[in-house]
This record gives structure tokens, C-alpha cells and sequence, in this order.
């Protein structure tokens, strides 16, 4: 058995370049799951995209599939032959699947009974004949929500497939794939190398298409090709760039040659607020945006061409003419947005809809206020201003400049509020109701603003739970899960001490026709401390922690993270393992009582050493960890309880605890409940046992 390189090359029309890096990840994937399956080995996939190609160079593919055992048991030897010995049918049917006469089979006894058995070794097919099918199967799975079809054929991809290479080694590999003939023939950069171009050998791919053709196949190598190019020009104009991921990604999907080119835009331009510029140039024109030393922008943008224009100049103007009205469109809009107050906008979010069943956006400002207002009380914060936030928070939805730029909601906010004349935390609050919009995203940093951000995302929650829209499998639309974690990392990473039950039950209240559902607030409840899993799962806190915590759940989201996290640090302790394992042995008597023993342990009843050593023991550090529980200290304290895990452990080694006699048994029902009382203070660390 051989090995080579395959090359597999997908020629296309332009692709959808968001979607771009995501069907190349896909197609890799894909293909990979199926050769091993196949059992066709290999050592390795590189993967190649650009905006009219996807390929794959699979390293050192076997030419043919590994050789396979074939293992069959047949019917039973007494059922195989009848009494003079001779095959049954049910034997010579076996045989003739098998291909083989019934003397060719075996006896084996299947761990049950003896039977009879057919062994082979299948030799492998020829990759040649396996990789085709394996193609079409990937390019099939590939996530595409809606396929095209072009000319006459009844093929369909997402975009008009135009050529098709299957290259093993130098050899092609007859097939057809998207109504495509097998060729060794590529094509190069659309304008710069529209010739086709051979390739002889897997070995010449990329090499000789980025040479010839004018094409970097390599994604990472073109998207690290702009970033530098980007970098030089700003460094050129000594400014700092700002490089997005997303938009460079996107950038390297529109190109097959990048080619940055630096313009410029009217200084008048800067009056508007920077955030609106920006998004016209990176959103719209995909460029990138130059700052000073100050972090102020700058009157000029990096553009990424897709050729090498004998004039360059030409092409930059061409992007200023376009980038041109663009801007002022946005400054049309900052300055027709100001001659209307955000206060004047009011009575028009009773015309927008936030949910059907959910009413107007009106409708949800006014729970939002009532919410922020019952938190602020909560928060000893001043219910004046965030009353006032809550009331303006969603009028710039009905600005020019937010109908235009959607991402600028809440930011032109801030802008209006300003000129308006509001308080400073109102127009900030504004602003930061929409924080964190993502995962690692910065909070809120005013009070109002933490405030608002939290009430205007309970209420969605409840609102949706209310008329039974929950998030369902991967479809979440209103994002209520991310707002759930934008929920807890507000109340955790700022420090609040609320209440979510009754911040919940209070959300609820605020709706006025919500379906009647008794079960709703614990709905709401349980579904954002399950977004506690994956929180504390990126942190490495294992979620055995969390199980123990979640058993003895407070509705105190930040009490909830300070015994999750000394839960954390307690089972890095020498005892922890121990303990776990009493604790569940503990539940367990518990639970097998018909009721519940009493709360009083008498001492005059403890008469093994090793029961009262217990008691002692218990004595003294429930006396220590009162004023630590009482204190939020629950790390210490925990450590304090570590000290039971000998007493503990001698007591099970030595006291039985059914004991016939019903006083002294009650008695030591009631010494286990305490200590495990004890604990379920802080968690129930039965959950904390490992096997």
C-alpha cells in the first residue's frame, strides 16, 4: 500500500464571503469523518479558500482502504444439522451469505451458546473508486441554507460550480461531481490571470496558483497578508488601525490578491459621532479605520482592492466617491435626529411593536421603568435618574441614524440625551442597557446603567417564558439565553446582592395579561442559573461544584458564586473525598427513614467513644462556622468542617446505627442529621463524590 497527496478543488462564482471560512471549516470536516470511516488513512487535511474556490489537500491518503475482518455467527450447531448430521437449511442459507460451501464454516461459541461461524479477511477498495462518492457526500452535508441551480442542470451548491479538480499524486481520478468532469485544470485570479492554468501534481497547489494565477489559496496566509499590508499604511500615516476579526475574515473573503490602498475623507465629517462613521466604513465599505495617539479618528480609511491597478490613485478615488456620500448621510442624519428631543419620541413607541402577544416598545419602556425602579430601591440607587433612563432607553430606535446603522442603538442614545440636556448617568445609562452584547464583553460601569441592563433583560425573559416562547434546541431568537448570562455576570462580576426570585416575581408582576402559570417564576429562575454550567465550566470550576452549590440553590445569585467558588477551592483539600463519601452515606440513612429524626442530640445517650468524639467535634465547629456563614465566609468555613472527616470516619468504622434500641438509634439518627445539616448550610457535598 501506497501513499499520496489528493487535491480537491471546487471551482465556484464568487461565494458568499461571510459564509466563506465556515463552508471551507465544514467541507475539511466533513471529508475527514468520511475517509475515516471508509478507513482510508491519512496523515493529514490542509484547506484552501478563496472567494471562487474551496479545496482540500488531503496528506498522504492510502491508495487503497485498510483490509477489514468479517465476523459472522450463523443459527445454532443443534439447529444447523439434523440427526443423521446432515446441513439443515437454515445452515445451507447461512453458507451461500457467507459465499463459502458449510464445510468451509466454523463452530464458536458466541458467549452463549455454540454456533456456527464464518471468519474472512475483506481486502480493501482502491481509493480511486471510494473518494467520489465520499466528495459528494461532504459537499452535500456542507451548511448551506439555500441552494442554487444553474443553466440546465439539476446539480445544486451555493454558488455555479465551474470546474472541478480530483488530482491524486499526478494522476486525475476519473469522476463526476456537481455535474462536473475530473480535470487538473484550474483558474487564476479573475482579472489578473484569467487563463487556465494546469496543475501537473498535488505537489505544484498552492505554489504554483499564487506564482501563475495571482491567487493565494491559503485563507490564514491572505488574511495574514492583509493584516500586514494594513499595518504598513497605517504605520505609513503614523496611526494606530484598528483590526477587527470579524471584518477582517470578512475582507479575506472578498479577495484572491489583496492590495491595500489608503483615502481619505472630509475633516467636516468628524463633528458627527465617531461611532457612526465607523460603522459606515467598516459595516458598509468594509475599510478600516485609522486613529491617533489620542484615540480620536481619523480623516482617513484602508481599503483592501482585489488587483494591481496600473493606476492606484484611480482606484482609491473611485472608493472616496463612494465612501463620500456615505458620510454624509450620516451626518444628514445626526443633524435631522437632533432637532427632534428623545423625550418628543415618546408617544411614537406605541406604534412599534417589541411582541406581539408583549405589546408595543412602549409597552415594554414601562415595564422596564417599573422594574428599575423596584432595583434601584434594592440597590440604594438614585430612582430618579434611572426612572428617567428607563423612560428614554428606547426612543433612538425611532432616530434616522439608528434606522440606518442598527448596531448604533443605545450609543446614539447617549448622543441624543446629551444634547438634549439630560444627566449625564441617564444619557450613559442609555447607552449601557445594551452591555455586554456578547460573551466577554465590558458591563456596565454606572449604576443606572447596570440597572437598566438588567431590567430590560429580565423583562424579555419573562415576558417570553410568559406566553411560552422559550428558547427550544439551537433556536433562541430573542437571544434570551445570552441575556441570561449577561444577567448573572452583572449581578456576579459587579458584586450585587439581589434577590433573582423576587427580582423575577417582581418582573412578573409588571405585565398586565401574562397567560396564568404558577410554575413561571421557578421556569425563569431555573433557566438562568443553568446558564451557571457553562459560566463556571469556562473558569475550570468543575460542575460537580455546581451541583453541590445548585442542591441548596440561594436566590442570591452572588451568595450562589461565593460557595460555588469555595466548594471549588474545598475539594482541593486532602479530606474533601472522604467527606463527599460520608455525606452521601449520610443522605442515604436519611433517606431510608420513614420520618425524620429530631433536631436535639442527647448527650447522655452517646455512650461509644467514638460517637461522642463526633459530637465534640460537631459541637465545636458549628460554634466556629456560625459567624462564618453569617459573614459569607464560606471558604473558611468549609475548611473549618474538614476537621469532621476523622471523627466521621471513625464513627461509621465503629457505632452501628440502627441500633436495637429505638432511643439510642433515634439518637444517632439525630447526631447524622445534624451534621449533615451542617454542611447543606453551604452545599451538599455528597455531589461532590467522584465514584
Amino acid at each position: 500500500m501506497s501513499n499520496q497527496d489528493l487535491l480537491i478543488e471546487i471551482g465556484t462564482e464568487e461565494l458568499p464571503p461571510k459564509a466563506l471560512l465556515s463552508l471551507s471549516r465544514a467541507f475539511e470536516d466533513e471529508m475527514a469523518a468520511r475517509l475515516e470511516k471508509a478507513r482510508l488513512t491519512f496523515k493529514g487535511i490542509q484547506s484552501f479558500a478563496t472567494p471562487r474556490r474551496l479545496a482540500l489537500k488531503i496528506l498522504q491518503l492510502a491508495d487503497s482502504q485498510e483490509a477489514s475482518e468479517i465476523e459472522r455467527f450463523g443459527p445454532a450447531i443443534k439447529a444447523a444439522y439434523d440427526d443423521q448430521g446432515k446441513p439443515t437449511k437454515a445452515a445451507e442459507g447461512f453458507a451461500r451469505s457467507c459465499g463459502v460451501e458449510v464445510a468451509a464454516l466454523k463452530e464458536k461459541n458466541d458467549g452463549k451458546v455454540t454456533k456456527l461461524f464464518y471468519s474472512a479477511t475483506q481486502p480493501g477498495d482502491e481509493s480511486s473508486n471510494i473518494i467520489p462518492d465520499l466528495i459528494t457526500q461532504a459537499l452535500a452535508a456542507l451548511p448551506i441554507p439555500k441552494r442554487m441551480r444553474w443553466g440546465s442542470s439539476r446539480e445544486e451548491f451555493v454558488r455555479p460550480v465551474h470546474w472541478f479538480i480530483l488530482l491524486f499524486g499526478d494522476r486525475v481520478i476519473s469522476a463526476k461531481v456537481l455535474g462536473l468532469e475530473s480535470s487538473k485544470q484550474t483558474y487564476g485570479h479573475r482579472f489578473l490571470s484569467p487563463e487556465p492554468i494546469t496543475i501537473n501534481s498535488v505537489a505544484d497547489y498552492p505554489g504554483l496558483l499564487r506564482e501563475q494565477g495571482m491567487v493565494e489559496a491559503s485563507f490564514n496566509k491572505r488574511m495574514e497578508t492583509i493584516r500586514e499590508l494594513v499595518l504598513q499604511e497605517a504605520n505609513a500615516l503614523s496611526a494606530d488601525v484598528i483590526i477587527d476579526e470579524a471584518l477582517l475574515e470578512e475582507v479575506t473573503a472578498l479577495v484572491e490578491w489583496p492590495v491595500a490602498l489608503t483615502g481619505n475623507f472630509d475633516k467636516a465629517f468628524l463633528q458627527v459621532p465617531k461611532e457612526a462613521l465607523i460603522s459606515s466604513l467598516t459595516k458598509h465599505q468594509k475599510c478600516f479605520y485609522l486613529l491617533d495617539k489620542h484615540g480620536n479618528l481619523l480623516p482617513h480609511f484602508i481599503t483592501i482592492s482585489n488587483i494591481i491597478s496600473k493606476d492606484p490613485a484611480e482606484v482609491i478615488k473611485g472608493n472616496e466617491r463612494v465612501i463620500g456620500p456615505r458620510l454624509a448621510d450620516a451626518a444628514f442624519f445626526f443633524d435631522q435626529d437632533k432637532k427632534l428631543s428623545l423625550e418628543s419620541r415618546i408617544p411614537e413607541l406605541k406604534k412599534v411593536i417589541f411582541q406581539n402577544k408583549l405589546g408595543s416598545v412602549f409597552d415594554k419602556s414601562e415595564r422596564v421603568r417599573q422594574l428599575s425602579v423596584y432595583l434601584a430601591k434594592q440597590l440604594n440607587v438614585d430612582e430618579h435618574e434611572v426612572s428617567r433612563a428607563a423612560a428614554l432607553s428606547k426612543c433612538d430606535l425611532l432616530s434616522l441614524m439608528v434606522g440606518e446603522f442598527a448596531d448604533l442603538q443605545g450609543i446614539m442614545g447617549e448622543y441624543y440625551a446629551a444634547h438634549d440636556g439630560e444627566p449625564e448617568q441617564v444619557a450613559r445609562a442609555i447607552r449601557e442597557q445594551y452591555l455586554p452584547r456578547f460573551s466577554g464583553d465590558e458591563l456596565p460601569q454606572s449604576s443606572s446603567g447596570l440597572i437598566l441592563a438588567l431590567a430590560d433583560r429580565l423583562d424579555t425573559i419573562c415576558g417570553l417564558f410568559g406566553i411560552g416562547q422559550p428558547p427550544t434546541g439551537s433556536k433562541d431568537p430573542f437571544a434570551l439565553r445570552r441575556s441570561a448570562l449577561g444577567v448573572l455576570r452583572i449581578l456576579l462580576e459587579k458584586g450585587l446582592r439581589l434577590d433573582l426570585s423576587a427580582c423575577i416575581q417582581h418582573s412578573i408582576s409588571t405585565f398586565s395579561d401574562l397567560p396564568e402559570n404558577p410554575k413561571l417564576q421557578q421556569s425563569v429562575v431555573d433557566f438562568i442559573y443553568d446558564r451557571l454550567r457553562a459560566y463556571y465550566s469556562d473558569q475550570g470550576i468543575q460542575t460537580r461544584c455546581f451541583q453541590a452549590v445548585d442542591a441548596v440553590r440561594s436566590c442570591v445569585p452572588l451568595d450562589f458564586d461565593l460557595r460555588v467558588r469555595a466548594v471549588n477551592h474545598f475539594i482541593s483539600l486532602p479530606e474533601a473525598e472522604a467527606l463527599a463519601a460520608s455525606n452521601k452515606r449520610v443522605a442515604n440513612i436519611l433517606a431510608k427513614l420513614d420520618q425524620e429524626p429530631g433536631a436535639t442530640v442527647k448527650p447522655e445517650l452517646l455512650h461509644e467513644a467514638p460517637e461522642k468524639e463526633l459530637y465534640d467535634s460537631l459541637l465545636a465547629v458549628q460554634e466556629e462556622s456560625r459567624p462564618l456563614i453569617a459573614n459569607n465566609q464560606f471558604q473558611e468555613s468549609l475548611e473549618s468542617m474538614a476537621s469532621l472527616q476523622k471523627p466521621l470516619d471513625h464513627f461509621f468504622d465503629s457505632v452501628m446505627v440502627n441500633a436495637e434500641d429505638e432511643n439510642i438509634r433515634h439518637n444517632r439518627q439525630a447526631l447524622l442529621l445534624q451534621v449533615r445539616t451542617l454542611f447543606l448550610q453551604i452545599a451538599d457535598i455528597s455531589f461532590l463524590q467522584v465514584s
